[in-house]
């Protein structure tokens, strides 16, 4: 028995997770293209795929009511509550090969270790790969974590895919009771904690020449629609001291809005995704912009203060201009901590295969925003090249992710 997993183990592991992605990245709808949505046929070949990988580990598998793959291997009690490995298997159109997909592959070539070598712990571990994190089906995200925690919205069943499929059509037609959704739900009991590895998919750790790094938070955001309502006239006749330029306020603000946001906390962000002008030609004054505004950051209280500062800074400058400001938010999700003590055991297990550590928030979204509503979660981030993902050019070193595993391992270990 041993309280290291080496080198050459790790690398052999790692080559094999690799191999893994490889053979998944192949389970896709579309020829030369990576995309595999929620309980279509490929993600439920992709399921029995990994179903079959989990228990050459050693686990029990099973798949539950809501298409979540999930394998236990037992602690030293039938009954004891599980550390929770994983993340999910579901992508976007054209995706990339490692994001979801490398968490748990990485978790079943842990529970592979502890196999081999004959461990149990006092806890199970459970692998899950969630069913759908990315929503590219039903334009609704985290369906397969909020299975587990029993948090479907009644009206979920009711949304259709563009083909007009119904989620609970496609449950059935994938086999599953609608009736029995319910049954995914895990008690709090059941699960002690929960651990995902994903790709940073930012450019973090490559810039600080580190291939892990340890989540301190994932994202909250707001999402505003915002408007810019001054006077239209002719681009020719107006003079430049009497004109209502809708565009000259939004693109004030948007200057200044970034020059406040670099000068705020260094994790937050602020995104312009889009801009229209009316009435849109060459020779009219805009009298009217519309824009977006995506706001986003690791704690509540930061984000919404900036936010307030960007809505008065708005204010301020429609005013001067002649023009009238309007925003109205139409998306929100709270910043989701990771677990302080889970935190601290990646930490120590990265900085042991590593030297150093990074604490770093994730830009993205996750499973373990979900799962945080019922138990502690810790995510590890792996460098991913260029911080390029959702695109076929996501790229992972397999030693970067030999070191993984080995931090990976060093934190299951730590509870035995």
């Amino acid at each position: 028995m041993s309280d290291v997993l080496t080198a050459a183990e790790a690398q052999c592991a790692a080559r094999r997770v690799m191999q893994r992605c490889d053979e998944l990245a192949a389970i896709s709808e579309t020829v030369g293209q990576l995309t595999r949505v929620y309980l279509s046929p490929e993600h439920l070949r992709a399921n029995r795929r990994v179903g079959e990988w989990m228990q050459e580990a050693g686990m029990r598998v099973w798949q539950d009511s809501v298409g979540n793959i999930c394998g236990r291997y037992d602690g030293h009690t039938p009954d004891a509550p599980a550390l929770l490995l994983g993340s999910h298997l579901d992508t976007v159109r054209n995706a990339g090969r490692y994001d979801g997909m490398l968490g748990v592959l990485s978790a079943i070539e842990t529970v592979a270790s502890l196999h081999r070598q004959g461990i149990r712990l006092p806890l199970a571990v459970e692998i899950v790969g969630f069913g759908d994190e990315e929503g590219t089906r039903f334009g609704i995200t985290l369906l397969g974590s909020r299975g587990l925690t029993g948090t479907w919205p009644s009206d979920w069943l009711s949304r259709t895919d563009a083909d007009g499929v119904t989620v609970a059509s496609a449950l059935h037609t994938a086999g599953l009771n609608v009736d029995a959704i319910g049954d995914a739900e895990r008690a709090a009991r059941e699960i002690a904690a929960y651990l995902e590895l994903h790709i940073e998919q930012g450019p973090c750790l490559e810039q600080a020449a580190l291939a892990l790094g340890v989540v301190t938070a994932i994202n909250g955001a707001r999402r505003l629609n915002c408007t810019f309502t001054g006077l239209a006239g002719h681009a020719g006749t107006v003079p430049m001291s009497q004109r209502q330029d809708a565009l000259a306020a939004a693109a004030a603000w948007m200057t200044r809005a970034e020059q406040l946001t670099l000068a705020s906390d260094p994790h937050l962000v602020a995104t312009f995704g889009t801009l229209q002008c009316l009435p849109g030609a060459a020779n009219v004054i805009p009298g009217e912009v519309r824009l977006t505004l995506d706001i986003r950051g690791p704690a509540d209280a930061p984000l919404d203060a900036l936010l307030q500062q960007l809505l008065d800074l708005a204010q301020t400058i429609a005013t001067t201009r002649g023009c009238a400001f309007n925003a109205e938010e139409y998306y929100r999700i709270a910043a989701t901590p990771c677990d302080n003590a889970l935190q601290q055991r990646l930490s120590d297990a990265v900085t042991a295969v590593q030297g150093r550590n990074l604490r770093l928030p994730s830009g993205a979204g996750h499973d373990a925003i979900a799962i945080a509503e019922r138990w502690p979660v810790g995510m590890l981030f792996v460098r991913c090249k260029g911080g390029v993902s959702h695109h076929p050019d996501e790229s992972v070193l397999t030693d970067d992710v030999a070191l993984a595993l080995q931090a990976l391992w060093l934190t299951v270990l730590g509870y035995r």
